[in-house]
């Protein structure tokens, strides 16, 4: 009998996804609930599981095709395969002598022959290489030894005591190994140009092809403006160095910046409604809740996680949201309600150093707000 792998039911705001990655191959036995595909969509990468155990028979979608919800991907045999692959070979004729046995691998290797990058996902591999990783260091949780992004997640967090987006920091020091500007590119062909001069050529993902259109959509249907302001930071730096010892020991989190920015934010679209409303065609559509974007920085490439009802937040619980989509963000297991909606965003330029920007509204909000770099410099009171 022959099971269906069918494409998931997307959300409303995702149209269509594309087959990322195949984990198995026709003829290979999957278990029931094992990762076989990846599909990516405009914002998160989902996986399919197999819904049934048997033997991958026929993979109908392949790598880079567009399905949509409903859509079968494969089919699987039930009941075969696994047997045959038990099978124990035939035993040697008694005239020849008995080979010694071969000697036991060590735990190690048998960890290689799973991590290998030809074995790992394309999430998994390019977390790999962006923090520039042996994934023989990374001890494997998922199914038949496979690396898992949780499991890239938490080698790094025991790496290093400092996350790897770190939000609490004064002034943090851009991370070269994130960097938004070099990275390192994957199935990248080089093509002869003029005089041999190589250039790499890769296809868009479709997360930054949607940032694109997204960014042009913005651009085309408002009409933008930007308004530069300082403010003196001093009483807020005072406050978080008196209290920021006391807060961790507390709260088991760190006291950053960012819960000021919106607890600010919160309390300026209250003041005005009109920035925490959208336009639907002739109608001004006023919010009457407050769920605050907070932009980060990927190496898949920009995503929102948005905070829900951030006025009813405290200090505690904005800094520990911000610490976990920070983390889900950079293991690419944002879900779509997670990044779906939004009144108002916050981005933070200052983690990279800049002074001034001009911050893109992400549609269909009104407004965003900007941070920059924090430095020291006299002022006249």
């Amino acid at each position: 009998m022959h099971i269906d792998v069918k494409v998931p039911k997307l959300p409303e705001s995702v149209a269509d996804a594309t087959v990322a990655a195949w984990h198995k191959k026709s003829g290979d036995f999957v278990e029931s609930g094992e990762t076989i595909v990846e599909l990516e969509t405009d914002k998160v990468i989902l996986e399919v599981p197999a819904p049934e155990s048997g033997t991958l028979a026929d993979i109908i979608k392949t790598t880079g095709d567009t399905v949509v919800t409903g859509d079968i991907l494969a089919s699987i045999k039930q009941g075969t395969g696994k047997k045959t692959a038990e099978k124990p070979p035939a035993p040697l004729p008694q005239t020849f002598s008995e080979p010694e046995p071969a000697p036991l691998q060590t735990a190690h290797h048998k960890q290689a022959e799973h991590t290998s990058e030809k074995d790992l996902s394309p999430a998994v591999r390019h977390m790999v290489q962006v923090h520039n990783l042996n994934p023989e260091d990374i001890i494997p949780t998922g199914k038949g030894g496979r690396i898992t992004k949780e499991d890239v997640v938490k080698f790094l967090e025991n790496r290093s005591s400092k996350p790897q987006f770190d939000l609490t920091a004064q002034q943090p020091a851009p991370n070269k190994s994130i960097s938004p500007i070099v990275q390192p590119i994957v199935n990248a062909s080089a093509e002869p140009v003029l005089h041999n001069r190589p250039v790499r050529r890769v296809p868009m993902t479709r997360l930054r092809a949607r940032i694109a259109e997204r960014l042009v959509q913005a651009q085309q249907s408002a009409a933008l403006l930007t308004t530069f302001n300082e403010i003196n930071m001093h009483a807020i730096i005072e406050l978080r160095n008196r209290y920021k010892e006391l807060f961790e020991s507390t709260h088991s989190i760190k006291l950053g910046f960012m819960s000021f920015f919106v607890k600010a934010a919160v309390d300026a679209l209250k003041r005005f409604p009109q920035i925490n409303a959208s336009i639907d065609e002739t109608d001004i559509v006023y919010n009457g809740y407050y769920d605050i974007g907070i932009a980060v920085s990927t190496p898949r490439g920009l995503v929102v996680p948005i905070l829900r009802d951030a006025d009813t937040l405290n200090f505690a619980q904005i800094e520990k949201k911000v610490v976990e989509y920070s983390q889900k963000a950079t293991a690419g297991t944002l879900s779509i309600d997670e990044l779906t909606g939004g009144t108002f965003s916050i981005t933070n330029g200052g983690v990279f150093g800049s002074m001034l920007s001009t911050p893109i509204v992400n549609p269909p909000q009104s407004a965003i707000l900007g941070m920059h770099n924090i430095v020291q410099r006299p002022v006249a009171e």
